[in-house]
């Protein structure tokens, strides 16, 4: 089938143009206006296809998502500085402790695998409403606990919903999204969800602090029912098979009343399609090395961002005897640093992406084009560790050491933003799948990596663990998107994508 053909939107004019490259998913059809028409020009496009939306709709739905995604990444990291106290109350070990802090992160893991090939059968819309109620009951269950593990049972269960964004993020955007503008898009998308990571542990302190530890599911479960209301009222449904299947299905209905068609009256999906679904996640980490490599790239450093999260703070209580919520500020620091890399890198692997296409004079969008990025994130991160590990090791004063954080945290993100990218645009029949297989190793590496950092900087020091984990880093990172780019193309073409057809 063609590549689909570019449709000015009339309903409104703007400088952001949206071209549909030629690596846009070829197994899609345009949706028609009625069934008749779809039987007779079923690749035509049309503006109902989301790459045609008119760009307000497209922001108003990536705002949706990123707003969803802000409260769950505070609630993973909310716990860390009440650790202590929620122990004494509870009569929890360290390691009971550290299960209930890890128990949320350890589910968004496996709940994508779930999740992820759903939204490749139902839609994205029905999955996103759904885990948002999921995972406001349980985090609010969170504050009601009396036992150990009725907390790290309600983690685990919030953790679960809460998953879902890890796979929708990536299916979403790419629906809308051209590969041409995948770095100005998720530089806006993660802009709302990177402050709950610094801002969790920061309402964490405060709340320990001043009042029961319990408040920290309370309020973000109160922050929870604000994003249900808006994702039910700005999310749109931009899965195009979906959107394809339930178009099929009407008979005289508008299409405007198709947008909001109910989800009950969405057809029976066959247990053959359920099964190939799931098996997507799977087969791709078993067979396809380059979802392997950059699963592997990616764990490792989701692993680094929670390792610093998660021992930042008693840096600052242990080093330089300030006080919990005190110690929480400096959070800011990473805050800032993700932010500012999300802006300063979306554009530049934006810009680096076109001078690679016009060096390489290749007449299609390849996504070995999100890869140069990668090369300055991961000397930026390498950089930060070196100056925030000696600094702190020779407690030099702490505006040094936020210094090194801010570098960190913002090649970090740089890097992110790189392998993100071009795991939307590897296999683009099936993102949420192949984004749900990277998860696991994404969450797997958040878990296990601040297990070790207590233990790792008592006994090699700040100083010479930085040093050991940027290295690390800056060459795993340089090799593995060399690699990509030398052989990423060739993996792809010797892969099956396990596409996932709605036709």
């Amino acid at each position: 089938m063609p590549p689909r053909e570019e449709t000015a939107s009339q309903e409104e004019s703007s400088s952001l143009k949206i071209p549909v490259s030629p690596s846009a998913p070829t197994s899609v059809v345009a949706l028609a206006l009625t069934p008749a028409q779809i039987a007779e020009t079923g690749s035509v496009s049309h503006p109902d296809d989301p790459l045609n939306w008119p760009v307000s709709r497209k922001w108003i739905v990536t705002a949706a998502l990123s707003i969803s995604g802000f409260n769950r990444i505070v609630v993973s990291t909310i716990m860390a500085p009440a650790l202590p106290v929620i122990s004494r109350e509870l009569n929890l070990t360290t390691i009971q402790s550290t299960a209930a802090l890890g128990a949320f992160v350890l589910a968004t893991a496996f709940s994508p695998l779930i999740l992820g090939p759903l939204s490749e059968v139902y839609g994205r819309a029905p999955v996103l409403h759904i885990t948002n109620i999921w995972f406001f009951a349980f985090n609010l269950a969170c504050g009601f606990v009396d036992t150990g593990a009725g907390l790290i049972a309600s983690r685990l269960l919030a953790g679960f919903g809460a998953g879902a964004i890890f796979a929708l993020a990536s299916g979403v955007l790419g629906d809308l999204w051209s590969p041409e503008q995948r770095g100005a898009t998720l530089s806006i998308y993660l802009l709302v969800p990177l402050l709950g990571a610094g801002v969790g542990p920061i309402i964490g302190g405060f709340v320990e602090q001043y009042t029961t530890w319990r408040w920290m599911f309370w309020s973000t479960s109160i922050m929870q029912a604000f994003t249900v209301t808006v994702c039910l009222i700005w999310f749109r449904e931009t899965h195009l098979p979906t959107l394809k299947t339930r178009r099929s299905n009407i008979n005289n209905e508008t299409p405007s009343s198709s947008w909001r068609k109910p989800f009950s009256q969405l057809p029976p999906i066959p247990g053959q399609l359920l099964r190939k679904s799931f098996s997507t996640p799977p087969k791709q980490l078993l067979l396809h090395r380059s979802v392997q490599l950059q699963a592997a790239l990616s764990g490792f450093g989701y692993g680094i961002l929670y390792l610093v999260l998660s021992t930042f703070s008693s840096l600052f209580t242990s080093n330089y005897n300030e006080s919990v919520s005190v110690s929480g500020l400096h959070y800011i620091a990473l805050c800032l640093g993700e932010i500012v890399g999300s802006q300063i890198g979306g554009r530049l692997m934006d810009y680096l992406a076109r001078k690679a296409k016009k060096i390489t004079k290749s007449d299609r969008f390849q996504p070995e084009f999100h890869l140069p990025i990668i090369v300055p994130g991961a000397v930026m991160a390498a950089a930060g560790f070196l100056m925030y590990g000696w600094a702190a090791q020779r407690r030099v004063p702490w505006i040094v050491v936020d210094i090194g954080v801010f570098i960190l945290s913002l090649g970090l993100q740089m890097t992110g933003q790189g392998l993100q990218a071009y795991n939307m645009d590897t296999y683009p029949d099936s993102r949420a799948s192949t984004s749900a297989a990277i998860q696991v190793f994404r969450s797997l590496g958040a878990f296990a990596l601040p297990l070790a950092g207590p233990k790792m900087y008592s006994s090699m020091g700040y100083g010479w663990a930085n040093t050991m984990l940027g290295s690390i880093y800056v060459g795993g990172h340089v090799s593995g998107a060399a690699f990509l780019w030398k052989r990423g193309a060739a993996l792809r073409a010797a892969s099956d994508p396990v596409p996932l057809e709605m036709m």
